[in-house]
């Protein structure tokens, strides 16, 4: 980890001419982040959300009608994919907490060297190779290559949370307006690819792949620009701040760092919770356009359907940032969260009506909103309260949020071969006009009766956890004492 941030010069010239603009202050007089740089903390957070989006609605039915995969091939790849990448993210977590401190920070060489790399892996996977019997390992490789590349990013990127500010206040709000750039992330990668991809759909014509293969290459190259842009925003904008009055505390090895977050009571039951949760959306999110498609029959409004959900969501911030402040982030996430499950029974209930499936995009929104505000809102509270309870343990932000994303990856991963799996056995017919009726049943399961248990799961959990928001402000004080 020495070698991957040991040029200071670059940090150094880069911070020197990003300092002397107006536009970059970090603080107003006040002592408080301006509203530029939360801006700009928040836009370093819509590349992650836009190849996401792209990724999760898209990459499954690439893989099964562009690439023509079989599905038992293509869940090996989803699955093998986002397990390596699980993997990654607390190895990375355990090295950025050891990196050493430069001009520009401890987060911020990772986030500029690893994006031209993640760019181009992301490229190749939504380009088809002319050999036949390489397919599989053309798209296992560059996957893994590519989660690897994008945890080297988003893994310092979460962290940087702390080390923006050391008032949770101030981090709290530059968290809602990372949420709200994140969920518009969304909104902009599924919007780029379903419109692109949309448009040059030709239902059951095998003679038009090619035109598909371009636009999904076309819709690439428009989010890896994007991509670019989004990080060169963060790197210049945003001025990482070491903790004032932090112990220098020796470095622990890889295994004392996971014994440390998994024997942490608060940590685990706010991971467990939001495990469930997060794998109830996943499910819902993996298998949406297939379901939209084939089961509902909305062929030619599926690009349309998911960029309703993902403006929904982005709308719907504003709101659960005011809410969680009014009536506490417990409350909000047993409102924000079961928000959604009437309107998933009701999607498979009645008959087929695109206006109901507008109806549901939108209730569906205002959940995701919640799903994507409340845990990364409340993991800072977890990690203030270790703080208080081990005064002589500090530097291990990175850690804690690498844990977290490792387990939600774990679980899409395992979301999404189980789900390919699924359709495979039921007998899924690769670039069918239809689909029999196994696999419309199994489809049905997927994005209603699966992540209505497995939301009730998450909460069943969540009510053990014991950070209220008595016990958030007594750590606050003890906080601003302790420094």
């Amino acid at each position: 980890s020495e070698g991957f941030i040991s040029n200071k010069t670059l940090c150094t010239i880069v911070m020197l001419c990003a300092s002397s603009l107006p536009i970059f202050q970090q603080r107003d007089n006040s002592g408080r982040l301006s509203m530029c740089s939360k801006l700009c903390y928040a836009i370093g957070g819509a590349p992650y959300q836009i190849t996401g989006s792209a990724l999760g609605f898209f990459l499954q039915i690439y893989l099964l009608d562009v690439a023509q995969l079989d599905p038992f091939y293509a869940s090996i790849i989803l699955f093998v994919g986002r397990a390596w990448d699980a993997v990654t993210d607390p190895t990375v977590g355990f090295l950025v907490s050891r990196s050493r401190w430069t001009q520009c920070g401890r987060m911020m060489p990772w986030i500029l060297i690893s994006t031209p790399f993640a760019v181009l892996t992301y490229f190749l996977i939504w380009y088809v190779p002319p050999v036949e019997q390489g397919k599989v390992l053309w798209y296992l490789v560059f996957y893994c290559l590519f989660q690897s590349l994008q945890t080297c990013f988003h893994v310092p990127y979460s962290a940087l949370t702390m080390f923006i500010s050391m008032d949770q206040k101030e981090r709290d709000s530059a968290t809602a307006y990372r949420m709200t750039v994140e969920v518009l992330g969304s909104v902009v990668g599924t919007a780029i690819q379903g419109q692109i991809v949309g448009g040059a759909i030709a239902p059951c014509l095998p003679g038009d792949l090619d035109v598909l293969d371009k636009a999904y290459l076309i819709a690439s190259a428009v989010i890896c620009t994007m991509y670019v842009l989004c990080a060169a925003v963060l790197f210049l904008g945003v001025r990482e701040q070491e903790e004032c009055g932090r112990l220098k505390t020796e470095p622990m090895s890889f295994f004392e760092g996971v014994r440390m977050v998994m024997g942490y009571g608060p940590y685990v039951k706010l991971v467990m919770g939001f495990l469930f949760t997060s794998l109830a959306f996943m499910l819902l999110e993996g298998n949406f356009a297939l379901f939209i498609t084939y089961t509902l029959g909305f062929r030619n409004d599926f690009q349309n359907i998911l960029l309703v959900i993902m403006l929904s969501g982005t709308l719907s911030i504003p709101f659960w940032q005011w809410f969680l402040i009014q009536f506490g982030k417990k409350t909000a996430v047993y409102i924000g969260i079961t928000w959604a499950v009437p309107f998933m029974i009701l999607i498979v209930c009645i008959e087929s009506s695109l206006i109901v499936a507008y109806v549901v995009s939108v209730a569906a929104g205002v959940s995701v909103a919640a799903a994507f505000l409340l845990p990364w809102s409340m993991l800072p509270d977890v990690v203030d309260d270790f703080k208080v309870k081990n005064p002589e343990s500090s530097g291990h932000e990175a850690i804690f949020y690498s844990f977290y994303v490792f387990f939600t990856k774990f679980a899409s991963g395992i979301s999404l071969g189980i789900s390919t799996l699924s359709l495979d056995f039921a007998g899924y017919v690769t670039r069918g006009c239809s689909q029999p009726d196994a696999v419309n049943l199994t489809l049905k399961v997927l994005v209603s009766p699966a992540p209505v248990v497995l939301i009730f799961l998450g909460l069943f959990i969540f009510k053990t956890y014991p950070i209220d928001e008595e016990r958030r402000q007594g750590n606050r004080k003890l906080l601003q004492e302790m420094r």
